[in-house]
């Protein structure tokens, strides 16, 4: 009986707080001359604060109309922004801005939703030793972190230097598919510098720490054979390329949940694309590895724990509207001054 109260209290309570809602809309358009959708538009500066308000907006509107506005193929926007405009009778000549405003919102919308089947699509190919572009992709990511090392067969013991666990690299691609194999190459071909860094310091990570070893004993009390035992311990280092794939998979989580919206729609002025989800993993590489010598974990079986860590923390950045992630490398940088 407690319970069955309970739900109705919290069932009258909802259809109260959406009818004054509503009510509440109706009179603040009357007060202003202004429908929501203009509000927003005239009083949120453009990025994800302002296209996140526009999307609750339409997925809440009572109009099927403008519910489905935000599922339209990219070809549509604009025939789509005359409807609401007609719908919300809004005049087009006397709100010009309003249009190019709710254009550039939509393309957003609409570019997240295709964003996330295209990569949906590339997780669920699987690796294809038979196709010679799948080849071809996989013996460029070798000669992009290793370029000075010739790769002596296609079946090698020497793909474990750059972090797979065997001989054939394709059996670790299982769980991410493709994805995980164009990230990779993304990074090592558009971020060679920085790729080749953190793979060295992911198979000597003590020589990284050393430099912070040395101003801890500065600035701390440790007498001189606690520093000489500290100074030899060996920090832990990672599989870069298994690494790698499972940041695809933290990635593509952040993805299809929505907290990357924040990030796409701050940085990307119209329709997020691959380069901008492959860009943010290029990001995400470089800033767990920082994590990962910051955490300084005892030994490998603490990496789930260390990822769910780091994933929060992303997590709760994103949570802030004004948030975009700052890529370091060169492959971003037209973007970020867009």
């Amino acid at each position: 009986a407690s319970s069955f109260a309970r739900m109705f209290v919290q069932v009258c309570l909802y259809f109260y707080c959406k009818c004054l809602w509503r009510c509440l809309k109706f009179v603040v358009r009357k007060l202003t001359g202004q429908c929501e959708l203009q509000r927003i538009c005239y009083n949120t500066k453009p990025g994800a604060a302002r296209t996140m308000k526009i999307e609750a907006s339409l997925k809440g509107s009572k109009s099927k109309r403008l519910q489905t506005s935000v599922n339209v193929h990219p070809d549509a926007i604009e025939k789509t922004i005359d409807d609401i405009m007609e719908l919300k009778r809004i005049n087009p000549d006397v709100n010009p801005q309003l249009g190019v405003s709710l254009q550039a919102c939509l393309l957003q919308i609409v570019g997240y939703r295709n964003l996330i089947a295209e990569v949906e699509k590339l997780r669920r190919e699987p690796y294809d030793s038979e196709n010679p572009q799948h080849e071809e992709m996989l013996l460029k990511l070798w000669k992009c972190l290793k370029p000075n090392s010739p790769l002596k067969a296609r079946i090698s013991k020497q793909w474990c230097e750059i972090g797979f666990q065997g001989d054939d690299p394709k059996t670790d691609f299982r769980g991410m598919g493709l994805l995980g194999l164009y990230n990779l190459v993304y990074f090592a071909e558009w971020d060679t510098e920085i790729a080749q860094q953190v793979l060295t310091d992911s198979l000597h990570p003590k020589y990284s720490n050393i430099w912070i070893l040395i101003t801890f004993f500065f600035l701390s009390q440790l007498s001189k054979a606690e520093w000489e035992k500290k100074k030899f311990d060996k920090a832990i280092g990672y599989s870069f390329a298994i690494v790698g794939i499972n940041i695809t998979d933290l990635a593509y989580n952040l993805l299809v949940s929505g907290a990357l919206k924040t990030h796409f729609y701050n940085v990307a002025p119209e329709a997020p694309t691959l380069t901008h989800f492959q860009q943010t993993f290029c990001y995400l590489m470089h800033e767990f590895h920082k994590f990962w010598i910051d955490e300084d974990p005892l030994d490998i079986m603490e990496f789930n724990r260390v990822r769910e860590k780091f994933y929060k923390r992303i997590l709760r950045q994103l949570q802030n509207p004004e948030m975009a992630l700052c890529p370091h490398f060169a492959a971003s940088e037209s973007l970020i001054n867009m």
